[in-house]
């Protein structure tokens, strides 16, 4: 069986539909603007040029956010900086003080939970594209999930 390879226009629809996704995800980890958009165009042309390298177009998205999280990790190699979480992309239906109290909690997460909190609800991916994209088994995901949720619910509701 012959592999279904994407085409340009595909790809170009594809990085229509989720552009703020991949914003969303790359300002999860830069929390700067100007960073993370570069980020993010940096994905998308690294995507581009090595879409043929993509085995199976179901896993496209994960794929991109993969190149995206890389890129995101290389610019803070070179930029040596820590993972700043104090401005977290936020959601219109939030009030502000909700929202501090959020970013305050999401601030103090460890790393790890951190990294799944921003791919889970700021990036939108389900526990097995969350998987796959931190090369961790789904059911770290979910228990990582768990804890980081309970963490965050103390601390709010504190």
């Amino acid at each position: 069986m012959l592999k279904k390879e994407i085409d340009k226009e595909n790809y170009i629809s594809f990085i229509t539909q989720n552009k703020e996704m991949l914003y969303r995800v790359a300002y999860g980890y830069l929390r700067d603007e100007i960073k993370s958009l570069d980020a993010v165009d940096e994905a998308v042309y690294q995507g581009y040029v090595h879409i043929y390298d993509l085995r199976e177009h179901k896993y496209l998205k994960t794929w991109v956010t993969r190149i995206l999280i890389n890129e995101c990790l290389k610019i803070i190699r070179n930029g040596k900086r820590e993972l700043n979480t104090e401005i977290l992309p936020e959601k219109s239906y939030i009030s502000d003080e909700d929202s501090m109290y959020l970013r305050y909690a999401v601030n103090n997460l460890p790393e790890d939970l951190r990294k799944i909190v921003v791919l889970r609800y700021f990036g939108g991916y389900t526990i097995s594209e969350t998987a796959e994209i931190l090369e961790i088994p789904e059911g770290t995901v979910s228990t990582r999930t768990r804890k980081a949720l309970e963490i965050l619910k103390v601390e709010i509701s504190e």
